[in-house]
């Protein structure tokens, strides 16, 4: 990808977070495809996107389709579908791919690299995102806070393609920087992937259950009390793991992060159960069970919080 030259770019999996980053590389003149649902395509494509946003609020012109297809001429592939759509979207993906396609994940947990390869053998680099986005309509973004990623290499040792891998890191970090969107490199992605993991475990269900968003969360002492035994599990699991994390820091970064960086977010998991949808807990809280079971780490708090959205995700939505 030359470097004054936009890369052509498709979006798979056009709910908020997919269409938030599509929607600032779209805005920044990159050629953006998104593929998502039929309504929000056609309200897409008919009224352009929406982002009201912290900083800004336009209509930005972008194409959108409902066929995967629509990623065969794409460059560069945003892989942002709910992680339980991960191996079939995946397999959906793969025959539209070059060898010199660079595919990047910015979905929840930690494994999703791992099981896009075994599904549909495509190499994926794992994002980090941290961000307060929500669809407020057909066509229409809601962003309320940050919006940042962190991108890295998951090799535990260099591999043969080292030099490839790096040269894709900084062809995606300039790309989304030069639209605006704040990527840095990570020497160490597992790390950050379990970071956000356990930033995640702690908010999303709790906020699922209480309906609730994060500043009210940080606030509340029992809360707090919970979030803090679901951090002090998750590390334990981690450290069995070999990803070696400090409880008390990951607790303060928990509790800055809904007090300072994201008061105003709701999760993404209250936000599916409010529209009767999955949720992705299988992958945040769940994992840390299996894994915890598997490694013979106790996960009680992070299963009981599991165990109440499953019941939840059971329940009739709001009309």
């Amino acid at each position: 990808m030359p470097e004054k030259e936009w890369p052509r770019i498709a979006v798979v999996g056009a709910g908020a977070v997919g269409c938030y980053f599509g929607g600032m590389l779209a805005r920044a003149g990159a050629p953006v495809t998104l593929i998502g649902r039929a309504p929000h395509v056609e309200a897409i494509n008919r009224e352009g996107l929406f982002i009201e946003s912290v900083h800004f609020k336009e209509r930005i012109s972008v194409s959108a389709s409902t066929e995967m297809g629509a990623a065969r001429d794409a460059q560069l592939v945003l892989f942002s579908v709910k992680t339980v759509d991960t191996e079939s979207a995946a397999k959906l993906l793969a025959p539209h791919l070059t060898p010199d396609t660079i595919v990047v994940s910015l979905q929840n947990g930690v494994d999703n690299a791992e099981r896009i390869d075994f599904a549909a053998g495509i190499e994926v680099i794992p994002a980090v995102v941290y961000i307060a986005a929500a669809m407020a309509g057909l066509g229409r973004v809601k962003h309320s806070g940050r919006g940042d990623l962190i991108v890295g290499d998951p090799s535990v040792s260099p591999a043969p393609n080292h030099d490839v891998i790096r040269s894709e890191l900084k062809q995606v970090a300039s790309t989304f920087t030069r639209a605006g969107v704040p990527c840095r490199i990570s020497e160490n992605i597992t790390v950050e992937l379990w970071e956000k993991l356990i930033m995640n475990s702690a908010y999303n269900a709790i906020s699922a259950l209480s309906r609730q968003k994060y500043g009210r969360i940080a606030k509340d002492p029992g809360a707090i009390d919970v979030m803090k035994r679901v951090v002090i599990e998750a590390v334990a699991v981690g450290e069995t793991e070999g990803v070696h994390l400090s409880a008390d820091a990951m607790i303060a970064a928990v509790l800055k992060l809904g007090s300072e960086a994201m008061p105003e977010a709701l999760s993404s998991t209250a936000q599916d159960i409010a529209r009767g949808k999955p949720t992705e807990i299988d992958s945040l809280n769940g994992f840390l069970v299996r894994r915890g079971a598997e490694l013979g780490v106790p996960t009680p708090v992070n299963q009981t919080l599991f165990s109440l959205v499953k019941l939840l995700e059971q329940a009739p939505s709001e009309k």
